[in-house]
């Protein structure tokens, strides 16, 4: 979308996530711990959540020792997989932006109460479940260096091979979209072409951006996407703020 950018978003979340790593990679553990233990077979080949699990937490180089660690964990005697579920929140943001959030948690009353804190203290409230879901879509998300392929007729045919559903142009990678059933034959579709996979994972993606022209807004956003993404409990943090390229470039710069 021409002079607006959804991915200056997206970078200063990876960035936060990258300097909180440990705590980034404790997350990831718990989402392939539960995701091995509910699909009941620890081989990804066998286990469609267990492989996108894997694949995003390669995407965020979690070490395979720890990824195997994880699997394990879901299969040996006391793991602790069985004590967490899976519970979405909804929210609005300051300057009417939404939020679709997904946690696990071994205590719906304490996550709960720490995200509906989170939205009271940056002007926003938590909402019934209902109220925004609407507004996103669950797709899947594979990411490309463009390095790997830099001429984008080539990543086009390339797309269309694998079976993806469209793909865009993200500053310094590539972005493909597929269905949700889509992700992993997608992602091995175009691994077979010779073109190295960044990450993949299943994300929601807001079909109604919220367009912020403001530098002080979009700040007010982003210092609640942080608050949110320090909850222990929660996994995925999803947004339909989206700035214009100049807002982008202050906040980028800050």
């Amino acid at each position: 979308m021409s002079g607006h950018s959804k991915w200056a978003t997206t970078k200063h979340r990876k960035a936060a996530q990258d300097a909180k790593r440990s705590a980034l990679f404790s997350k990831l553990t718990r989402v392939i711990t539960v995701a091995a233990r509910e699909g009941g077979d620890p081989n990804p080949d066998n286990n469609a959540a267990l492989a996108a699990a894997i694949a995003k937490a390669k995407g965020y180089s979690l070490p395979k020792d720890k990824i195997d660690l994880a699997i394990k964990k879901a299969f040996s005697n006391g793991g602790d997989s069985a004590n967490f579920e899976s519970v979405t929140y909804e929210g609005n943001g300051p300057c009417g932006v939404k939020f679709y959030l997904e946690a696990l948690t071994d205590n719906r009353n304490r996550t709960a109460a720490d995200v509906r804190s989170a939205f009271t203290h940056s002007g926003g409230e938590l909402l019934t479940s209902g109220s925004v879901a609407f507004l996103f879509q669950r797709r899947g998300q594979i990411t490309l260096d463009k390095t790997v392929c830099e001429d984008e007729d080539e990543l086009m045919m390339a797309v269309a091979e694998a079976g993806g559903d469209d793909y865009e142009d993200a500053d310094e990678e590539w972005v493909v979209w597929t269905q949700p059933g889509d992700l992993m034959p997608v992602k091995k579709g175009l691994e077979e072409q010779g073109l190295e996979v960044k990450g993949a994972e299943l994300v929601m993606q807001p079909n109604t951006p919220k367009v912020i022209d403001n530098a002080a807004d979009a700040r007010k956003v982003l210092r609640l996407v942080d608050k949110l993404e320090d909850l222990d409990d929660l996994q995925s943090v999803y947004h339909n703020m989206e700035m214009t390229d100049e807002v982008a470039e202050e906040v980028e710069n800050d």
